[in-house]
């Protein structure tokens, strides 16, 4: 990592990722290269706690200071579980008259199997019909005044609000895109009368056309905001009080970072958090090792999620939806998103998955995980369900007396009594089996996120390598790849902490919308020129804040434009200069060809300009991968022990070869059937397949 401050002494980076069993962090020290990986227990009742206990076990790890640390980026899975769980704030909606019914109404609609399901109920919304308020006032779409706001009425229905005590109010009028006055307004009156209760603004949330999708992120962000703020505020204190005196920063779900402060005024932006790290750990990843287009595979202790680099980018999607059966940017059910997200997939087959026999007498695995308290049956906390961690452990895969390196004593024993208990008895089937069933169900669910972001994409997943990490990535993700016929399996050194390494190799950024439809064929260049002055303003002036972090700034423009008679808008990149027609046509070319590849046909339609996007990032210095030389390609080296793992194509229980993987050089090649053992994963190398040691010292797995 190059210099990111001319302070003399040592310079300290981190950043922690909370997960669903694990928080993870990666400490990188500028000058030497070296990265130091933490993982603890994450502490589902105070968070906090677990942040803390790994920094503070990072710095005592190197000797090193609290108030070295330089930069400090966190993503954590607070906010989904608080919508998974309907576990947020009571909120209170304030919308234009007339309008009181649109959660009511919605969008939702059965998809899947549940097509076919005529018990299929809608998930209640997340503001009850009751907790409305509908406030006389009305603008048009070019954000002129049709109706006053009525503030005498408005004080009124505010006041009868009142007596039913929310913890956070929503506010999206009519057309407040386009003119922000009425609810800069209707939010002064409520800050007047309460003047402690937090309030969303979709004028400032995500200020986009689309009344349904941007009231939904709006409520989202006063749903989970009050806990965010809260959370925040008692890390940024426990950070003050180690001795921390750099910001802190938050994982967008777009991939880049942003302020505390910020994320805890405009929650929504950080509802994908933690899978947003992974995908863009993975495409730093894909540039150093010549692989830009690639599948990202990260499997953890409560979820599998998968997302896709394109040319070295990960995929931005503005219509991604969370808390439904899969949080993905398919139409699906759950609640719907407007703010740029990481086009992902996420699954509930986790290391901490739990099995379980259905009314049916068939065998499923999650969604419902026993997390990190009580955990896995083998972990010995007093869980009893048996997941996914304890199938590996019955099949061999995992080393109970490796576990975290060996900092975690495992019990075998407990994952035969539960499997044998809860679901070999049931089923009228051996524990081996039973486990083997589970660890072959698990892979199937991780596959459908695969297939969500490739296949329904129109992206041929052959074409692409897959990279895996997560704790247990690497002990699926062969066979996950061989149900796509994916010819390349990449495993990084230190996959288990891969989500926190991403938070260092990302970018601060803030992304801004404003809603300019006309036609393509007749734009105004002059409106969308003062349409991207506007954004960039912002974008400059929000960057200066964090500005002692950047080594450079770069506004990056898009427009998104659509067929005129279609809903479907792409964003195409229009160069950062003054906007002409010649830059108006070569957008319409690319837009042509990205609803080709998308879509397979080609209309002859013409175009509009619906909205111009601006992404203003703060370009910031970023830790390197180890490059090896070669060794003497003798894996013999790092050959550790040998025990019984269960691989279908031998038969059944195989004698295989345990290896150090922290022992192992480029060069180095190792036959399957093979495990490889480091402190926080271990990687399955199956039989019929090579792994290889490349130069980063990844395995790159691939078919003998």
């Amino acid at each position: 990592m190059t210099a990111m401050s001319d302070k003399m002494g040592r310079n300290f980076y981190i950043g922690v990722d909370i997960g669903g069993t694990f928080t993870d962090l990666v400490l990188a020290e500028d000058g030497n290269g070296r990265l130091h990986n933490v993982k603890t227990l994450t502490t589902p009742a105070d968070p906090v706690q677990g942040v803390m206990t790994a920094v503070r076990e990072a710095l005592a790890d190197i000797g090193g200071n609290a108030g070295d640390v330089r930069r400090m980026v966190h993503a954590t899975t607070l906010p989904t579980n608080l919508v998974l769980e309907r576990q947020g704030a009571k909120v209170a909606y304030v919308t234009t008259q007339g309008f009181g019914d649109i959660f009511q109404l919605s969008k939702q609609r059965p998809v899947g199997a549940d097509r076919f399901n005529i018990f299929y109920e809608r998930s209640q919304p997340l503001v009850s019909r009751d907790m409305v308020v509908e406030i006389a006032e009305r603008m048009d779409h070019y954000g002129a005044v049709l109706k006053p706001l009525d503030v005498a009425s408005a004080e009124t229905a505010l006041e009868a609000l009142a007596a039913k005590q929310p913890e956070a109010v929503a506010i999206c009028l009519l057309h407040s895109y386009a003119n922000a006055a009425h609810e800069q307004q209707v939010a002064a009156l409520i800050r007047r009368r309460f003047p402690d209760l937090y309030i969303a603004l979709s004028s400032e949330v995500w200020p986009e056309y689309q009344e349904y999708e941007r009231a939904s992120t709006t409520v989202l962000s006063a749903y989970i905001g009050p806990t965010m703020a809260t959370y925040v505020d008692a890390l940024e204190q426990a950070l003050i009080d180690l001795g921390v005196t750099c910001p802190l920063q938050i994982m967008q779900s777009s991939g880049g970072v942003m302020s505390a402060s910020a994320a805890a005024r405009k929650a929504a932006y950080v509802i994908e958090s933690g899978p947003a790290a992974g995908v863009i750990a993975s495409a730093y990843l894909g540039g150093a090792c010549d692989f830009p287009n690639l599948i990202s595979f990260d499997m953890g202790g409560t979820t599998a999620k998968a997302g896709v680099i394109q040319h070295g980018l990960p995929r931005i999607t503005h219509d991604f939806r969370v808390g439904g059966k899969t949080s993905s940017g398919a139409r699906d059910a759950g609640e719907p998103i407007k703010v740029p997200v990481v086009d992902l997939a996420e699954v509930g087959a986790g290391g901490g998955s739990i099995a379980r026999v259905d009314a049916g007498g068939f065998l499923q695995v999650g969604p419902r995980s026993a997390g990190a308290s009580p955990g896995p049956a083998c972990y010995g906390f007093g869980g009893t369900s048996p997941t996914v961690t304890d199938a590996n452990i019955v099949l061999g895969y995992l080393n109970p007396g490796y576990f975290l390196g060996g900092r975690m004593e495992i019990f075998p024993e407990l994952s035969h009594q539960a499997i044998r208990a809860e679901l070999g008895d049931k089923l009228g089937l051996d524990t081996v089996t039973v486990a083997k069933g589970i660890y072959d169900l698990a892979n199937t669910h991780m596959a459908s996120a695969i297939r969500v972001v490739t296949l329904q994409r129109g992206i041929d997943p052959r074409e692409y390598a897959i990279a895996a990490f997560g704790g247990a990535g690497p002990l699926h993700v062969v066979k996950v790849a061989e149900q796509f016929n994916i010819p390349t399996v990449i495993v990084p050194l230190s996959p288990g902490v891969k989500s926190a390494f991403g938070l260092l190799v990302s970018d601060l950024a803030y992304d801004y919308v404003a809603t300019t439809i006309m036609p393509a064929w007749a734009a105004d260049c002059a409106v969308l020129d003062s349409a991207f002055a506007r954004l960039e303003e912002n974008g400059r002036r929000d960057l200066s804040v964090e500005g002692q972090f950047g080594v450079g700034a770069d506004m990056q423009r898009s427009i998104d434009l659509r067929f005129a008679n279609q809903a479907l808008d792409i964003a195409i990149r229009v160069p950062n200069a003054p906007v002409t027609a010649q830059a108006i046509r070569a957008a319409e070319v690319r837009f042509r060809e990205l609803y080709y590849d998308l879509c397979g046909m080609r209309p002859a339609d013409p175009l509009q300009i619906v909205n111009c996007r601006l992404r203003a990032v703060g370009v910031v210095a970023k830790p390197t991968l180890p490059h090896v030389a070669d060794g003497d390609g003798n894996a013999g080296r790092a050959l550790k022990a040998s025990r019984k793992a269960y691989f279908p194509e031998t038969g059944g229980f195989t004698d295989t070869n345990v290896y150090d993987r922290v022992q192992l050089r480029p060069g180095d090649v190792i036959a399957g059937p093979a495990i490889m053992e480091e402190p926080d994963s271990t990687t399955i190398c199956p039989p019929g397949y090579l792994a290889r040691v490349d130069g980063h010292l990844n395995l790159v797995i691939t078919r003998a």
